[in-house]
């Protein structure tokens, strides 16, 4: 399970480095893919959860869809740009749909999740599911049947 997570942080981090190309390289910012939020994840201790804010100015809360899992999250929606815009001089704000997937270290009860949005950013609560306590290890007699 560790290198799937491993694989999936690897494929996420190459994303973002091409993202960061895009807006380095002005001859790539016709090529850009389209919107890609920001994103910040933290563990609360008290209650035990994780916490996702997610950077969306701009986008219309009722045009963003969350699906919560086990072991993470995928926001999706889509920044429109307005549409009587006309000739563009300069541009770098980016609009177009987008969809991150979050992925946590320890499982979360997706029933019991929480979304608000305010100025801009989704926050998302995912409370942690308790660990069972770890069981010792008990010794098994064999009873010897003719």
């Amino acid at each position: 399970m560790d290198k799937k997570r491993d694989i999936e942080r690897a494929a996420e981090e190459i994303e973002e480095l091409f993202d960061d190309l895009w807006q380095v390289f002005p001859f790539t910012r016709t090529m850009r893919r389209g919107y890609r939020p920001h994103v910040d994840v933290y563990r609360t201790d008290d209650p035990p959860s994780f916490v996702v804010h997610v950077e969306l100015p701009g986008v219309d809360p009722g045009d963003v869809k969350l699906l919560a899992g086990a072991r993470g999250i995928i926001v999706s929606g889509e920044r429109h740009r307005a549409k009587d815009s006309g000739h563009y001089e300069q541009m770098e704000i980016a609009y177009g749909p987008f969809q991150r997937q979050v992925m946590l270290s320890d499982a979360v009860d997706p029933d019991r999740a929480a979304a608000t949005y305010d100025r801009g950013i989704l926050c998302i609560t995912l409370p942690i599911v308790p660990k069972p306590p770890r069981q010792e290890n008990v010794a098994i007699k064999v009873t010897v049947t003719r």
